[in-house]
């Protein structure tokens, strides 16, 4: 994780997919509502799009397979709790039984 200058006040990670289905309709559920818990804006890139996460279709747009990397950029007040949890969530394979 690094911030972004004094200015933005962001943190980025870079994450890879570990769900071996990738990120379709029920990860990016799971991703969406977990976002939306937080306060802070959470922002996906992939490929040059950007989406909101806490948007289910936003988050389904990326169309991010088994492998694919994904920036997630966080900026509020509960920034690292929600950047944990995404990162946990990633690494419980989006909570599906695999």
């Amino acid at each position: 994780m690094y911030r972004i200058g004094d200015k933005t006040n962001m943190i980025v990670k870079t994450i890879t997919i570990k769900n071996p289905h990738g990120l379709h309709a029920r990860p990016a559920a799971e991703l969406s509502k977990l976002s939306g818990t937080f306060e802070s804006d959470i922002k996906l890139s992939k490929d040059g799009i950007d989406v909101n996460a806490k948007s289910v279709m936003g988050v389904m747009m990326l169309a991010a397979e088994y492998g694919s990397s994904i920036v997630i950029q966080i900026s509020g007040s509960d920034e690292n709790e929600a950047m944990d949890a995404l990162i946990q969530l990633n690494e419980n394979l989006f909570n599906e039984q695999i």
